[in-house]
């Protein structure tokens, strides 16, 4: 008798635990914030920097990279312009490339993206050519044109910090 009181008591509180968890996870006000990508994080971004133009969105097909959804890399990738990078600064720049605005790089997690970051950041100091801006937040890393003066830059910064 003891064990089955103890059995039916473990069966109501489960039911009512998952019922709790049901409701909450359908309730939009409550429910957790649906995750960010590359494209709500330029979406954000842009409503401040208004240089910035969407200029493509990278699939596992296009991505020059061939990162985009592979282990420890990121998940979402979108590229933009901007208007304050000169045309004669780019003039040999392929669509899409980080010299003509930037990309905008989300992972799984913040880790991944900081690994990513630092290596980028290693490989620039070896060729000061490829120099960027490279801005993480989170889960979320954003390289930026080297062609942009440091203000300009920093204004991605800002915004960066911000992203949620």
């Amino acid at each position: 008798m003891h064990k089955t009181r103890t059995a039916a008591a473990g069966v109501l509180l489960l039911a009512a635990l998952t019922a709790c968890g049901t409701t909450a996870a359908h309730d939009p006000a409550s429910g957790p914030a649906a995750p960010l990508t590359a494209r709500t994080a330029y979406q954000q971004m842009s409503r401040t920097v208004t240089s910035m133009g969407h200029s493509g969105t990278v699939t596992a097909t296009s991505d020059p990279n061939f990162l985009l959804g592979r282990p420890g890399q990121y998940t979402s990738k979108i590229t933009f312009t901007d208007s304050l990078v000169s045309a004669g600064d780019i003039a040999g720049a392929g669509p899409g490339e980080v010299e003509r605005g930037g990309a905008i790089e989300v992972f799984a997690n913040p880790g991944d993206a900081k690994t990513r970051a630092a290596y980028i950041r290693g490989v620039t100091r070896a060729m000061p050519a490829l120099a960027e801006y490279d801005y993480v937040h989170g889960t979320v890393l954003v390289r930026v044109s080297r062609y942009l003066t440091p203000k300009q830059a920093a204004e991605y910064e800002a915004v960066v910090d911000r992203l949620s």
